[in-house]
């Protein structure tokens, strides 16, 4: 298992409401400045997390530039850096890649979000429909990766029409490309052109339903993926304790705000925030053993947490890991503190006898 972190670049704060997400959120206690995020990347890095997630959105700081600035603030923490390819031309995104990973020594990875509203697409100027995106984001990663093979790349899509795409120089590591989308427009881009497939984290029979179609995809384009998960935690040294934090959480919820987001959900593109919201339409938040859909009451994206004991979070992170789940990719509120409370009190209880 490969475990990483969040870092909490449109703010971070002790509740679920805040983040930066303008429409639903309140002010967040800690603003997103170099200083504190990089307390949050040291705190990860000491953790023994291998990468920070860098979200992209309107809301959040640009994932490039932070992250580029705060790699003289670790040593060894890589940066999972989160863009939409529709935005910036895909050659530019090559060469953006291939500077970083030379100036890093290697501490790149990237994570494709072709975006799921068009709301916030028309913000950046992107009038494309869902579907079209992920055609576009098709197209985008083919150059990408033509772009970096070292030979000029020519080639005429519907969206790119590129001659001789090439870098200064190949990156070396080439940057993994993370890929996240439950729609039907979404797997079969992901199967073909990515190296790691994402999900939110759903109770496990639906996770592994999701794995299974991608992987049926990916073994017909003749390519083998790892997979990931994203979710937040709230691990304390007993389950009572843990679920007093989401009652606790909840309480400081405004119902104004859970209706303002329900509303906003309801009107959703997105596959995959259709199937958060889902999850908080029961009778109880707790939709699998230790699974908690409170999140997804008023945050858009990731809204579940693994809830209980230390002992209870690392057994139902082996059991997405029996899934075929390869790599972690965790938060919590607020992400200093949760970030060293994970890597000291259930890491340990998932690292092989003998590792730290």
């Amino acid at each position: 298992m490969r475990f990483h972190w969040f870092l909490p670049t449109a703010g971070d704060s002790h509740d679920i409401v805040g983040g930066g997400q303008a429409a639903l959120a309140a002010d967040t206690s800690r603003p997103p400045d170099i200083g504190y995020l990089a307390l949050v990347a040291r705190a990860a890095e000491r953790a023994g997390f291998e990468a920070v997630l860098t979200p992209t959105g309107t809301f959040c700081e640009d994932a490039w530039l932070t992250t580029a600035a705060l790699l003289g603030e670790t040593d060894r923490l890589k940066f999972l850096v989160a863009f939409r390819p529709g935005l910036i031309s895909p050659t530019l995104a090559a060469q953006m890649a291939g500077t970083y990973q030379r100036i890093s020594g290697g501490r790149l990875a990237l994570n494709v979000v072709t975006g799921g509203e068009a709301s916030e697409q028309r913000r950046f100027g992107d009038h494309l429909d869902h579907d079209q995106r992920y055609a576009r984001t098709a197209e985008f990663l083919q150059v990408v990766r033509g772009a970096w093979s070292g030979t000029p790349f020519t080639f005429h899509g519907e969206h790119y029409d590129v001659e001789d795409a090439t870098v200064r120089h190949a990156p070396d590591p080439v940057p993994p490309l993370f890929f996240g989308g439950s729609s039907a427009a979404a797997l079969p881009v992901a199967a073909r052109l990515a190296d790691t497939y994402l999900t939110w984290a759903e109770p496990p029979a639906a996770v592994a339903a999701k794995l299974d179609a991608v992987r049926t995809l990916a073994e017909q384009a003749g390519r083998q993926l790892t997979y990931g998960i994203r979710l937040h935690v709230i691990s304390r040294d007993t389950a009572d304790e843990a679920w007093g934090v989401t009652r606790a959480l909840l309480a400081r919820v405004p119902r104004s705000a859970i209706d303002r987001a329900s509303r906003q959900f309801a009107a959703t593109e997105s596959e995959g925030q259709r199937r958060m919201a889902a999850l908080t339409a029961g009778d109880s938040l707790e939709v699998s053993p230790n699974l908690w859909a409170g999140f997804g009451l008023v945050r858009p994206g990731a809204g579940t947490a693994l809830v209980g004991s230390h002992a209870e979070v690392a057994a139902r992170i082996r059991e997405y890991q029996a899934l075929g789940l390869d790599h972690f990719i965790l938060s919590g509120q607020p992400h200093l503190e949760e970030a060293l409370r994970f890597g000291e009190n259930v890491r340990p209880l998932l690292d092989p006898p003998g590792e730290k």
